[in-house]
């Protein structure tokens, strides 16, 4: 099986644990060993809504590159480099719409236009309620340009036990959706 190419984005939406439970699965020997390269950017204010939601934030913490939103010399930043996902988690409104309207003022919003030009997968996982019309006319926009709107919502029906596997549930679909090859619990199938 050929390993993957990823970029994962942190926006400046309230759900930092989504994002924290996403980057500790990927540098799982599980994942590390579908991975051929991954890179991680954070938004300007998606450090301090982590700090203020999870307390430390500790960047050496994390065992890939990690990339200014204000450079676009990432790998990601350009279709030559071959990426085969990105994972934008947790999703803000304000940086799904500038995905949906082709405005690329950081390396997050340039990297997404650069996936689906590329037809490459672009996984939004959202984090906003209620939804205005703007936002809904938004996710249309990027569903119909190939982008994959994954909200954050969790399944119940594993009876999990605690918090974390509640958000497992929803990092479990992330890794499905991106092409990852994950062990998780699945409705009513013993694989």
């Amino acid at each position: 099986m050929p390993k993957l190419k990823l970029a994962v984005g942190v926006s400046g939406a309230s759900g930092m644990i989504y994002a924290k439970q996403l980057i500790e699965r990927l540098q799982t020997d599980e994942l590390l060993s579908q991975i051929d390269e991954c890179g991680i950017v954070f938004s300007g204010n998606a450090k301090d809504i982590w700090r203020d939601e999870l307390g430390n934030f500790d960047e050496t913490s994390i065992a890939f590159p990690v990339f200014e939103n204000s450079s676009f010399y990432a790998p990601f930043a350009s279709g030559s480099a071959k990426y085969d996902a990105m994972i934008i988690c947790p999703c803000s409104m304000g940086t799904l719409g500038r995905i949906s309207s082709g405005i690329s003022e950081g390396l997050i919003t340039r990297a997404s236009d650069v996936m689906l030009k590329e037809r490459k997968k672009l996984i939004l996982v959202t984090r906003e309620m209620p939804l205005n019309l703007i936002h809904i006319n938004n996710m249309k926009i990027i569903t119909e340009a190939g982008g994959i709107i994954c909200p954050a919502s969790p399944a119940f029906y594993h009876n999990s036990e605690n918090l974390n596997e509640i958000i497992d549930t929803v990092i479990e679909r992330i890794l499905d959706l991106a092409g990852f090859k994950i062990k998780a619990k699945r409705w009513k199938s013993n694989d």
